[in-house]
């Protein structure tokens, strides 16, 4: 550490690794003055011992923390024991991702030095050219001395080919991040609203170059992050199959004949109009997954609407129908406790999960969570009555239904009360009309 300017100490979880890549990506290609070190905290007290080294040293330590909103309120008494167990002058603890981009008050007041709002690429690069001080640096948020918020201009976005999408420097891979943002900004969900209502596609090229560094490293296995697997390509609600497949082409010339790749599956999924004979062929001809994700989200097409999804229930059926025939599992997203249901809306979504797992799909069950930055940030936490549970265990017990649908509801009360202790001006928790 010596002859450092300074550390960054990354607290390095497995749920945020993906993020904690990119920023490394964009990091190893930047040219800087800043004499930096890279340190990974694995666990609560690695990052202490690390800071302890930054502060015996006297080298300045910024500690980069990354989470969703559902964990905010755990890795805020993470921090607390982070600094019991080591702090002082020069340690400035800075939280990005999503919930610090909704909601940077939350975020400060919960212990955090600074909050990181929006991309963090371009943001790190000049906070490690600035030596670590956050003043005036863009997408940066913190209290001056008189507790005021002070925030710097907005982070600009990038297109995806400028940085790449791992960080080669430090050897740490990740699935591919191939869209950035979405057109359809559903009412529940925070990448539109983190990233902007509008796709950014990384190119053709630069994903075969991924894919070529990959491999040269003995990697087998290309996945993708996208909001939505058959936007690739496109500006508009309808896929470009033309440029998917030059996408999977040449993702399966350049992983080689020993090589995987993987569409359309976790950690993406594929929006249910989508779904197509032509588009589930292209998948079989190139991918070697034998399942696909679904996002059909409520079997109530007023639940739908209100959600702005863009589709109704008949495309999920159809995209059901389509996909089992061609030989694929399909596992089918769905949300409990949406804003606005009565019983009839909750009747049709466990209609349909009946109806889908008797088709031979499986139901990735989740509940509601008002996510910070949505539109529907201010609803009611998900409620999932007595009868609804019943319907759903029996599913869980068939082996038609999985997920973490029962640990989202404890989230969901949390990011409830959350929301009404930082209330925004005019919002109403009315969601959607009583039918």
């Amino acid at each position: 550490m010596a002859g450092q300017d300074l550390v960054l100490v990354l607290r390095y979880r497995k749920a945020v690794t993906y993020g904690f890549h990119v920023l490394l990506g964009a990091l190893g290609e930047h040219e800087t003055t800043t004499r930096y070190e890279v340190r990974f905290g694995e666990t609560p007290e690695a990052t202490a011992e690390h800071i302890r080294g930054c502060l015996a040293d006297g080298v300045r330590a910024l500690v980069l923390w990354s989470f969703y909103s559902p964990d905010a309120a755990a890795l805020a008494e993470e921090l607390k024991l982070i600094r019991s167990l080591a702090d002082g002058p020069g340690v400035t603890h800075i939280a990005g991702g999503v919930h610090a981009t909704a909601e940077p008050a939350q975020t400060l007041d919960a212990g955090w030095d600074v909050a990181a709002i929006g991309e963090g690429e371009s943001t790190l690069l000049a906070l490690v050219d600035a030596h670590g001080n956050p003043t005036g640096i863009p997408g940066l948020a913190y209290r001056d001395k008189s507790g005021q918020i002070q925030r710097g201009v907005k982070a600009r976005q990038r297109p995806l080919d400028d940085f790449p999408g791992f960080g080669l420097k430090w050897d740490k891979f990740n699935a591919l991040e191939i869209t950035r943002g979405c057109i359809y900004a559903c009412r529940f969900c925070q990448t539109p609203f983190m990233f902007s209502a509008r796709f950014r596609h990384r190119s053709v090229a630069n994903v075969r170059w991924h894919v070529d560094q990959m491999r040269a490293r003995g990697l087998r296995d290309v996945r993708f992050i996208t909001p939505t697997a058959l936007s690739y390509g496109t500006q508009t609600d309808e896929p470009n199959l033309a440029g998917v497949e030059e996408l999977l082409a040449t993702c399966k010339e350049g992983i080689g004949p020993n090589g995987r790749v993987f569409f359309g599956s976790f950690p993406s999924e594929i929006r249910p109009e989508h779904v197509s004979r032509e588009a589930l062929r292209l998948v079989k001809k190139y991918c070697a997954n034998t399942n696909i994700i679904v996002g059909a989200q409520s079997g109530s097409d007023r639940v739908l609407e209100a959600a702005k999804r863009g589709h109704g229930v008949e495309e999920v059926r159809r995209a059901v129908r389509l996909g089992v025939k061609e030989g694929f599992q399909i596992n089918v997203d769905m949300i409990f406790g949406m804003p606005g249901e009565d019983r009839a809306d909750v009747d049709a979504s466990l209609g349909l999960a009946r109806e889908l797992a008797d088709r031979g799909a499986r139901i990735h069950a989740h509940t509601f969570m008002p996510l910070p930055g949505t539109p529907w940030r201010d609803a009611p936490p998900g409620d999932v009555d007595p009868a609804t549970i019943s319907e759903v265990d029996r599913l869980s017990q068939r082996g038609a239904l999985y997920g973490h649908w029962q640990k989202q509801r404890d989230h969901a009360v949390r990011l409830a009360a959350a929301a009404e202790a930082y209330p925004r001006p005019g919002r109403s928790r009315t969601i959607l009309p009583q039918a």
